[in-house]
């Protein structure tokens, strides 16, 4: 299980991101707090607060380099100590 932080915050990025995750066979979710949905269904996307980060947990760990290529747009990424 690998869990990466995304921001999906607006109903376009909702509709892209089920569009992308939809096309993986595995299993994934998205979390916030105590709430847990799966992260194709964009019912389920609506119910979380879209406007924070959300953790995409993925249970498939040989589809995580995939995943993560196509969700690059979405990721929160650490910023650079450089």
């Amino acid at each position: 299980m690998t869990r990466m932080p995304v921001l999906i915050d607006t109903i376009e990025k909702v509709k892209q991101f089920v569009q992308i995750v939809s096309g993986f066979p595995c299993e994934m979710d998205l979390s916030t707090g105590r709430y847990t949905i799966d992260a194709k269904s964009i019912m389920g996307i609506f119910s979380l607060d879209i406007s924070a980060p959300l953790d995409l947990i993925i249970h498939d760990e040989k589809a995580v380099p995939s995943i993560r290529e196509a969700l690059d747009s979405f990721l929160i990424k650490e910023p650079d100590n450089a």
